[in-house]
């Protein structure tokens, strides 16, 4: 029951606008996501590296204080690039993970690079998926399956 409209009705209808936030050190790839979710009537969030992510998702260093704002900020899925300085994908992931708040949390990686050892690691560590760059509006379409049973 999909309308071609980009009102809040159609498939969302019972739902709330599901929340995404997207993790990428280039602001181009961020911009397409967004977009490419955006599309999908998403909410998006984007944060340019893993310790913008954490701290977003009140996992942050001084995570005591923040998780008050967890509830205020609820993510329903979060897509990661696996190459990032400081912190990659993997290690966000396995953060999420290890949150008793925030594990039940879809985890979607993203790489332009095609390492089945790297996919696999990251499946096994949790991720939902694993996406290759660049990523389409078919990718999305994918994703859309996942947002929908976790914020139902």
């Amino acid at each position: 029951m999909e309308s071609s409209s980009s009102s809040s009705k159609g498939f969302m209808a019972n739902v709330e606008q599901p929340h995404v936030l997207a993790v990428d050190d280039s602001l181009v790839d961020r911009k397409l996501i967004e977009k490419l979710l955006t599309n999908l009537s998403c909410k998006v969030t984007t944060a340019e590296n893993g310790a913008s992510a954490l701290e977003f998702l009140g996992l942050g260093d001084q995570h005591n204080s923040l998780e008050s704002n967890v509830s205020n900020s609820k993510v329903n899925l979060v897509i990661t690039d696996y190459c990032m300085p400081g912190m990659t994908g993997y290690e966000l992931l396995k953060k999420i993970k290890e949150s008793s708040i925030m594990k039940e949390v879809p985890v979607v990686i993203m790489s332009s690079e095609n390492v089945p050892t790297r996919i696999n690691k990251c499946l096994e560590e949790g991720a939902q998926m694993f996406m290759l760059k660049p990523l389409k509006q078919s990718d999305m379409k994918k994703l859309r399956y996942h947002l929908m049973n976790c914020s139902s």
